[in-house]
């Protein structure tokens, strides 16, 4: 897909390498639109967290570095940001694990998430909406955070991702380790947050769960984006149908159990 004006998010081409030897990403470009949820598939170790940790600024913790490529935000280089500047720039990021602060009550936690909000009415109104997407934190509002369900706490980690207002939103497994019904909820919650206004990048294993909500899709495999498309297009591929919900020529399957050389064959034709 080519890059488009409108792009919220562009990222152009990027290389990482840890530790001054691994690499890791190998030429990724991949745009979010203003408006879109885009979703971008993956096999653990693909590199997907990786990827959202060039957009934000967070390589540099884990030892790594962009060194090909770029990454543009609202057409401005932030490939070399800081991260705290990026969050005030309007991008907030939801961490796989969740990553509350578990020894604080889900009050404390939202305002942790409103800290570069200088305007007070506008702390107070994220936080009407927060309670508003997330109903079942009101009653908790005082309970201290690590004491709730796993749900809950993906509720929360969203709530205090969105009280900086951001513009973009990146959502690393936001299903992972929850129930079905739980998932259901999230995913109607990310598509009430998309139309209100933010713009969504799904990072996500649960392939039916993304692309059923998302406008385009990407597949990440070893470093590389190997299938882009709509959700749609995606959620009808065959090669997905099979690695990645279960359903192929040969029956119902584990994406595991696929020979990775077999993979790569199919969509390097």
């Amino acid at each position: 897909m080519g890059e488009r004006a409108d792009a919220l998010l562009d990222v152009r081409n990027v290389e990482v390498v840890y530790n001054d030897v691994i690499l890791v990403l190998r030429g990724v470009s991949l745009r979010v639109d203003r408006g879109e949820i885009v979703a971008l598939l993956g096999a653990n170790g693909a590199g997907k967290t990786t990827l959202l940790r060039a957009i934000t600024g967070l390589l540099e913790v884990h030892r790594g570095q962009i060194t090909k490529g770029a990454v543009h935000f609202k057409g401005e280089p932030v490939d070399h940001e800081d991260p705290s500047k990026l969050v005030r720039a309007g991008v907030s990021q939801v961490m796989e694990g969740r990553r509350i602060f578990a020894e604080l009550t889900v009050d404390e936690n939202l305002k942790a998430g409103a800290y570069t909000v200088r305007d007070k009415t506008k702390a107070a109104a994220g936080y009407e909406r927060v309670m508003e997407l997330f109903p079942a934190l009101r009653p908790r509002r005082g309970d201290t955070a690590g004491y709730m369900s796993g749900g809950e706490q993906q509720m929360l980690a969203i709530g205090r991702a969105l009280m900086a207002s951001p513009q973009l939103l990146l959502l690393d497994e936001p299903s992972l380790g929850l129930a079905p019904l739980i998932v259901e909820q999230i995913s109607e919650i990310i598509t009430t947050v998309n139309e209100q206004g933010t713009s969504v990048l799904l990072v996500e294993q649960n392939a039916h769960m993304a692309l059923s909500i998302a406008d385009r899709a990407y597949v990440l495999e070893n470093g590389r984006i190997v299938k882009d498309g709509t959700g749609a297009e995606l959620l009808d591929d065959d090669d997905i149908r099979e690695f990645y919900l279960g359903v192929g020529e040969a029956g119902r399957k584990s994406f595991r159990d696929v020979k990775s050389y077999r993979r790569r064959k199919r969509w390097s034709a």
